[in-house]
């Protein structure tokens, strides 16, 4: 199975039929010397990530502990550059506290104590390297980072690469399918999981949190506070190195090589209203 990260982003941007370019996000020691600091994008990591994806002008980005200043705070803490959470976070992401932002509330938990279970259940997050780095596969140079082309760390849980896709409904369902044409458990491969857009794209499928799943990829984002820019019609599809690899071998063995016509239909038939009364 290939470790070429190129060619595994050509593999799942294939599967997909993505119009959006597959993104390899990846952990070194030093900023690279054509990278820009994603805060130069946007302040939300999320949307800056997104912005690389679907705008190919844009450069490769990372994070730092010398580039967060005026990124948001939620990103800087789930990507595990902060181990300080505020104690009224838990009140603001369910039922809102009258001593933080005037008892503004998110209602995205039912309770405070759902929330502190949420952050017990994922564990500590913690990073594998100094800077987190997110480019498009089309632009990875494979001798200047070889370094990363191995599955994970030595006695390490951290994914040192790991592989991010923006598609419409169809597109991610075909990716998601490639994912199950090696899957012998259908409930566990591919996870919707609460938690920030940011977490879905980085933090999950690069295991930054120490109970994440190993071998799973993570469909979303399921937070609705990024509707205002997240895309209608689109999802995002975070996935681990290992599973990527495999995608890219199994591409011309699936449907999405023998059965195009059923993945990608020209025609359509579509749903029509229609009487059935008579």
């Amino acid at each position: 199975m290939s470790n070429n990260i190129k060619k595994i982003g050509k593999s799942l941007k294939r599967g997909g039929m993505l119009e959006t370019s597959p993104l390899c996000l990846y952990f070194e020691d030093n900023a690279p010397a054509d990278a820009v600091p994603m805060v130069n994008v946007d302040t939300c990591v999320a949307k800056a990530i997104l912005t690389a994806a679907v705008d190919k002008n844009t450069p490769a980005l990372y994070i730092g502990h010398d580039s967060i200043k005026g990124l948001c705070l939620g990103g800087i803490t789930w990507l595990g550059f902060s181990k300080k959470i505020s104690s009224h976070i838990k009140y603001f992401v369910s039922t809102g506290h009258e001593n933080f932002r005037n008892g503004t509330a998110e209602y995205l938990k039912a309770s405070p104590k759902l929330f502190e279970k949420f952050t017990e259940s994922i564990g500590p997050i913690t990073l594998p390297r100094k800077y987190l780095v997110v480019r498009s596969c089309d632009n990875f140079n494979e001798e200047e980072h070889s370094e990363i082309s191995m599955d994970s760390e030595e006695g390490n849980h951290h994914v040192l690469c790991s592989f991010l896709c923006f598609g419409n409904g169809q597109q991610i369902r075909n990716l998601c399918s490639l994912i199950h044409f090696r899957t012998g458990n259908p409930f566990e491969s591919i996870i919707g999981p609460f938690g920030p857009a940011c977490a879905t794209m980085i933090t999950y499928p690069a295991q930054l949190a120490e109970k994440t799943p190993k071998n799973a990829a993570f469909i979303g984002p399921v937070d609705p506070t990024g509707n205002v820019w997240f895309p209608q019609d689109y999802m995002a599809l975070g996935i681990p190195l290992n599973i990527a690899k495999n995608m890219c071998h199994d591409l011309k063995d699936s449907f999405a090589f023998k059965r195009p016509e059923v993945a990608y239909p020209e025609v359509r038939d579509d749903i029509r209203p229609r009487d059935i009364s008579k």
